[in-house]
């Protein structure tokens, strides 16, 4: 008899061995001293399967057919934590914890159950046959021993069925009406803690609505508050270059009162400041009344040498008509 663990069947050899750091290797191969040697015995390998290694690993046929049962089944369980999650994610919930507490995880069902989170595995196991075309052994039955003996019943002797099946009916009513009032009381408590839900929602809006209210006034009065501040030292920085100025020009004014006559008067003496009507005159009036003044001396001049030149003329012939 041989027993296979499920995960044996379902998994191969392999082999990983603990990380380690590489070993630093020359640039240039050594040769390899007579003392050193590079041989061992792969048997010490771990890495080296030991056993019969012509024995190939054949599952039977009966244990194929329980392996594809198994994994049916979980299929089946798998689906079905997963229509249970889905129930359970389509379920109300309660409201969140408020700040500083926490939700605890009550059973509220008839009957308890532990709850783990370790993974139940199994081991199935199989027996190997020796000889797959033999027929089934039959059943081992037992040789009779002892005396027969027997009884005659009449009908209604063990069983009253209006007697008997009282009993089961309170059983079965009762426990209807006792599942009938926990759901009506279940859905009643689910109504109150929609009511409360909702109420809470309501609340927390309400808040948070004033809240909101709250800081955007608070937002507003802080930029007024900075728009007012920014304005004051505006002005304040506006009178501070007025004021400057002032100072300025008063000292300018006070520094320059004795400055500005000497210094007119400096340029006006070195001819900086020229009269334009005095100016117009030398240059424009004076050439021009010097020209017209000597065309007139010129024609006078003209004008006297001809009446001269005439009057030499006529004592020259009074003179020669005297001296014949």
């Amino acid at each position: 008899m041989a027993f296979v663990s499920q995960r044996e069947t379902s998994e191969t050899y392999t082999f990983s061995s603990r990380p380690r750091a590489v070993e630093r290797r020359a640039r240039y191969r050594e040769e390899p001293s007579e003392t050193q040697s590079h041989y061992g015995n792969i048997m010490y390998d771990r890495r080296v399967v030991r056993g019969n290694t012509y024995a190939q690993r054949i599952l039977p046929t009966t244990t194929q057919a329980e392996l594809a049962e198994m994994q049916r089944q979980q299929e089946q369980r798998r689906k079905a934590v997963a229509r249970r999650r889905a129930r359970e994610q389509v379920r109300v919930k309660t409201p969140e914890a408020l700040q500083g507490r926490q939700h605890i995880e009550v059973q509220t069902e008839l009957y308890l159950e532990e709850l783990s989170n370790i993974v139940m595995e199994s081991d199935a196991q199989c027996q190997t046959e020796a000889f797959l075309d033999r027929p089934n052994t039959p059943l081992f039955v037992p040789a009779k021993s002892g005396v027969d003996a027997e009884t005659q019943i009449q009908d209604g002797e063990l069983f009253d069925f209006d007697r008997e099946v009282q009993g089961l009916l309170e059983v079965l009513v009762g426990k209807v009406i006792e599942q009938s009032l926990l759901e009506v009381m279940e859905e009643e408590e689910l109504a109150c803690l929609r009511a409360q839900q909702r109420a809470f929602e309501e609340r927390r809006n309400a808040q948070l609505c004033e809240v909101q209210r709250l800081q955007e006034q608070e937002r507003r009065h802080m930029e007024e508050k900075e728009r007012r501040i920014a304005q004051q030292k505006e002005v304040l920085k506006k009178e501070k270059e007025i004021a400057q100025k002032i100072a300025a020009r008063a000292y300018t004014q006070q520094h320059l009162a004795n400055l500005v006559p000497s210094i007119f008067t400096s340029l006006r003496c070195h001819g900086f400041f020229v009269d334009t009507v005095q100016t117009d005159v030398e240059t424009n009036f004076m050439p021009w009344l010097m020209n017209e003044i000597h065309s007139v001396l010129d024609k006078r001049y003209a004008a006297r040498s001809v009446l001269d030149g005439k009057e030499i003329k006529k004592l020259l012939k009074v003179r020669a008509l005297q001296n014949d």
